[in-house]
């Protein structure tokens, strides 16, 4: 098969670039809503970590889609560009499910935090509390934000300021170990675990 993508639509490449470029790692991003007494919280698989001197990951937020609020930035870049931190949650196998669900378009202001019956903890180093859930949590700042492509898109940069890590993953090393945090990561329109763990070198 050859895809020539100026022939394709934008859904066309969209679905033709997420089930090639699997798998991908999974930021559950919280912020926090306009009134300032709930939490947004949603999924985005367009993301990666891209420097560590300054320490800083990104990733891309498309427009709501919904005829209400259609064209509207989602509430996850609303938030971070009204307050300019967030806090990005590693999700595991687990959390598959709550995940998925969190993605769903909600009217601004709706907490997926409370609708899930998640649980929030305080989070040191952070103005933000973090998922009691999720064994890492990276509190960040925003650095910038790019507006990119035809939608468009908001790339969104964070600085790390902090990190949690439950010590229940850490291995006798003192490092992470991936097959206990067993990451939740993206695959075309199915989600997956870790799987085997094939050693380098």
């Amino acid at each position: 098969m050859h895809l020539d993508f100026s022939q394709l639509t934008p859904t066309e490449r969209y679905h033709a670039m997420t089930q090639a470029i699997i798998p991908r790692p999974i930021a559950w991003v919280l912020t926090q809503n306009g009134d300032r007494e709930s939490y947004n919280l949603a999924p985005y698989s367009f993301f990666t970590a891209i420097c560590s001197n300054p320490p800083l990951v990104l990733f891309s937020a498309g427009k709501k889609t919904d005829d209400e609020e259609k064209g509207q930035p989602k509430d996850t870049a609303r938030n971070i560009l009204e307050n300019n931190e967030f806090v990005i949650h590693i999700p595991t196998s687990q959390q598959a499910d709550a995940v998925h669900q969190s993605a769903a378009i909600t009217r601004h202001g709706e907490s997926e935090v409370e609708t899930l019956g998640l649980s929030t903890t305080p989070f040191s180093g952070s103005q933000l509390p973090r998922l009691a859930e999720c064994p890492i949590a990276l509190y960040c700042k925003l650095h910038r934000v790019d507006e990119i492509g035809k939608a468009p898109q908001a790339v969104i940069y964070g600085e790390v300021i902090a990190m949690h890590i439950d010590d229940k993953i850490l291995d006798a090393q003192q490092r992470i170990d991936p097959l206990e945090l067993d990451p939740l990561s993206r695959l075309g329109g199915d989600y997956a675990g870790l799987g085997n763990l094939i050693k380098a070198g």
